[in-house]
């Protein structure tokens, strides 16, 4: 009994815990050294975020590293900074909370150098994110998450709601007329989906009046479930959106419909004709993952989510390996400002993931511009215009032609997105002169 009393013990334990405590520190403050491969993937992707500030710095191949000594006295590089990715959120243009403005705001407030303004169905909320972000500094990939139905069977077959992904260069698609109608058509049946929706909660004793549903969604905005959920909510019906989903709207629930969403083959199809990566949304809400991203993948599937917040899913990582697909991943972010929503900017993407996105992405959407110019160039009428400048917004000043403002606008477009030497290439350099041709006529 004496024993355990004696002050002796705890002095001993306190010295391991100090001991534990210094040991702990020294391990944390060491620099870990990065691989050769890592160095040259973050290299090649900050460069690539950082090309509208390129400078001598950025292009000396040791610009974008801090020179750091390891814990054994040898030289090694430390990014100088962090390179935040988010591939997914909403905004109030769908069914998110904050505005293109405000949600760009919060993404540079946690660090995000990048970001995919994700919107379902519609992009029209790209240029107001692409004016707030150059106060912020912050490059925009024009995005959309596009609502589709797979059917293993076919037409007779089940459906199953699959959402996919689309990332588009600075320009935005090629041939975007298609594009829009494509989810024009897709935002038209949601109203008619919103519409049975309501039906059938009212059958069920829960009386929503279509009013509110189109005034919660917001002008020129397509219904989705969010705010039919929200309509529930205020009408008391429900006490918490998370009810509402799991209770009355979830997929196959008492209140769920469909829209006239198009099948999944073809929206794939054509984002890969418009110049855009498609990556499969969320897989894991998928009833039979495995099978419908094989289909997919045939189709013309370039990538899968297999990130999130709380770090890699094994299991879909290795059924993108096994189907050779790019691994991506993104929030989600709503807004919602609730405790089970991820915060935009939360998905840690490791730089080899963000790098081969890249390779892969960079040619296509090099490509896609190339074709948008030379389309302008052939016929350089506004509706051509229009396409080149519908995702950036240039001023025109008193007594500036509209073209000069153009032109800029092009260079700052090429600037931002290509490096020196795709700049610089046979092919852009002969659209630059053309541009020039027309500037004179």
């Amino acid at each position: 009994m004496a024993d355990k009393e004696s002050p002796k013990k705890p002095i001993v334990n306190n010295s391991n815990n100090n001991s534990k405590k210094k040991k702990k520190k020294k391990r944390g403050g060491s620099k870990r050294k990065m691989t050769l491969e890592q160095t040259v993937a973050y290299k090649s992707v900050s460069e690539w975020v950082l090309l509208d500030r390129s400078n001598d710095n950025i292009n000396n191949s040791m610009g974008v590293f801090d020179s750091v000594l390891d814990d054994f006295g040898v030289q090694c590089y430390q990014p100088k900074e962090k390179l935040v990715f988010e591939f997914h959120c909403h905004t109030t243009c769908s069914d998110g909370f904050l505005s293109p403005s405000k949600l760009v705001e919060r993404a540079h407030q946690n660090g995000v150098k990048v970001l995919a303004l994700t919107d379902h169905d519609t992009m029209s909320g790209i240029p107001e994110a692409l004016e707030a972000a150059r106060k912020f500094g912050i490059k925009i990939i024009p995005g959309v998450e596009v609502s589709t139905m797979f059917s293993a069977r076919g037409e007779s077959g089940p459906k199953e709601p699959v959402h996919i992904l689309a990332y588009y260069s600075s320009c935005g698609p090629k041939n975007a007329e298609a594009l829009e109608k494509f989810l024009c058509n897709i935002r038209d049946g949601r109203f008619i989906r919103a519409k049975n929706m309501i039906s059938k909660l009212n059958k069920l004793k829960m009386p929503l009046k279509w009013e509110n549903v189109i005034k919660i969604a917001g002008k020129g905005v397509a219904p989705g479930r969010l705010h039919v959920a929200r309509a529930m909510l205020e009408a008391g019906h429900v006490e918490n959106l998370k009810q509402a989903f799991n209770q009355y709207l979830y997929d196959g629930g008492p209140a769920y419909s469909m829209g006239s969403e198009p099948v999944s083959g073809e929206a794939l199809e054509l984002i890969r004709e418009t110049g855009g990566i498609a990556v499969l949304a969320h897989p894991w809400a998928l009833k039979n993952p495995a099978t419908i991203i094989r289909r997919l993948k045939e189709a013309g599937l370039h990538g899968l989510e297999a990130y999130r917040s709380d770090g890699k899913l094994e299991v879909y990582s290795d059924i993108a390996d096994a189907q050779n697909l790019l691994k991506l991943g993104g929030s989600d972010y709503h807004g919602r400002s609730g405790q089970h929503e991820s915060e935009v900017g939360s998905v840690s993407l490791p730089v080899m993931v963000v790098h081969e996105f890249l390779k892969l992405a960079r040619p296509i959407w090099c490509n896609a511009i190339k074709e948008i110019l030379e389309t302008y160039v052939k016929d350089p009428f506004d509706s051509n215009l229009q396409l080149i400048t519908r995702f950036g917004r240039t001023k025109v000043s008193r007594g500036i032609s509209p073209f000069k403002c153009t032109k800029e606008f092009i260079k700052q477009c090429l600037s931002t997105w290509l490096s020196k030497e795709e700049r610089e290439s046979t092919e852009f350099e002969a659209i630059k002169l053309e541009l020039c041709h027309i500037s004179i006529s």
